[in-house]
């Protein structure tokens, strides 16, 4: 991020502290809790966002090497990515062609040799066929012809995007937008190296763990004792690019700066975090020396039932002063206290979306899904401070061909 941005955004956000506001979009909106429930409008949500529509994979260092691979299954297209010989990604269908079945099953490693389990068919790194057993038997086959079926797969400023159509258009100067796409590019994130996942399923609509992302207003209410203890909250600076945004809160750290040159200025300091909401399901938060990945998925059986999957990455330099702690003693202090007492942690770092997103975040996701799938509350409100969640329903309803959010009228 440049860092005249950066001054701007600090000094907004604490102009907002200074005067004990938030960030005001000057208007209410009202919307039908249908879009969380209806089966129809999720079965349209799925085609057209997830199985038609370029999908954020992960970062440059999930295939770290040549023979690297991983696989994802969540936006209903079995993929299978790698690095080829050369060092090129590729992105597959992960399916034999002979009879359909996975030739990859572990989420993440490094083969030369990818060999489906039922025949033993086999298929290099670049998806070629270059093994049928008993192919006498079998009967003639061209393996020219019966490769993986490709996927459109580019890797761009550390950033792996594929298509879930092999027909499908991956154009991400139009995706992203320059501006947006030259300051994800300034954080150099091909450097920084995988480092651990977790994945979280709970009964609550893909969009409704979205809006968890969408706004501060209740940092010192639900999360008091958790990111209330770094971050300010109610305070929010937000930039919209198009479908995606930048959302920015201040950390209680922010105060340091006041007696510092602008010049001296970082917003990893003073900012609690710095998130870009990638249309539709990418939450990506840039914190110095790491960044955490968010991709949340809809259950396409299930309007009320969503899975988010949270990957950490690491510098070079924060993975060589990672601290091995388990789950079991990590502190809140580890986790929420001050700069001298946290220290870079997978363990730590997994506490804070267990603590805050899944037990905090989610369970009150999990309330409003009950609430909707009930009936009797049929819509919901946005406030001025929560434009966030105004351009994240705006953009996907407007997508879908729905009605817009209704103003609320004084």
């Amino acid at each position: 991020m440049k860092h005249e941005t950066q001054i701007s955004i600090l000094k907004a956000l604490m102009q907002q502290l200074d005067e004990g506001k938030n960030i005001d979009a000057g208007v209410q909106y009202r919307m039908p809790t249908n879009g969380y429930v209806c089966p129809e409008i999720a079965a349209k949500e799925h085609q057209l966002f997830f199985q038609n529509h370029a999908q954020l994979l992960g970062l440059s260092q999930d295939l770290p090497r040549s023979g690297s691979y991983v696989t994802n299954d969540d936006f209903g297209t079995p993929i299978l990515a790698t690095r080829d010989k050369n060092g090129t990604f590729r992105a597959f269908l992960n399916a034999c062609r002979h009879r359909g079945v996975r030739v990859a099953q572990e989420d993440r490693g490094r083969k030369t040799l990818f060999t489906c389990p039922f025949h033993h068919w086999g298929y290099s790194s670049g998806g070629d066929l270059i093994n049928v057993p008993d192919q006498a038997h079998f009967g003639a086959i061209d393996k020219a012809c019966k490769g993986l079926i490709e996927l459109p797969a580019v890797e761009r400023d550390g950033i792996l995007w594929v298509h879930p159509q092999p027909d499908g258009v991956l154009d991400i100067d139009k995706l992203l937008g320059k501006t947006l796409a030259d300051e994800l590019a300034s954080y150099n994130l091909a450097s920084l190296l995988y480092a651990g996942t977790k994945t979280i399923t709970k009964d609550l609509n893909w969009k409704l763990a979205n809006d968890t992302f969408g706004e501060t207003y209740h940092f010192g209410k639900l999360h008091k004792d958790t990111l209330g203890r770094l971050n300010y909250g109610n305070n929010l600076h937000l930039e919209e690019f198009g479908p995606h945004h930048r959302f920015v809160t201040a950390s209680k750290a922010i105060d340091k700066l006041r007696t510092q040159p602008e010049a001296d200025w970082d917003i990893g300091v003073g900012a609690g975090f710095v998130l870009y909401y990638l249309f539709p399901n990418i939450q990506l938060i840039v914190n110095p020396g790491t960044c955490t990945l968010v991709k949340i998925y809809p259950d396409p059986e299930r309007p009320g039932r969503s899975t988010s999957q949270i990957v950490v990455y690491f510098s070079q330099v924060a993975m060589d002063a990672l601290v091995e702690e388990t789950p079991a003693t990590i502190t809140p202090d580890m986790v929420y206290g001050t700069n001298e007492e946290r220290r870079p942690s997978l363990a730590a770092t997994m506490e804070v979306f267990n603590s805050t997103i899944e037990q905090e975040d989610y369970l009150m996701g999990e309330y409003q899904q009950k609430s909707a799938e009930n009936g009797l509350l049929r819509e919901i409100m946005f406030g001025r401070n929560e434009p966030a969640l105004h351009h994240f329903h705006s953009t996907f309803r407007n997508r879908l061909g729905l009605s817009p959010l209704e103003k609320i009228e004084a």
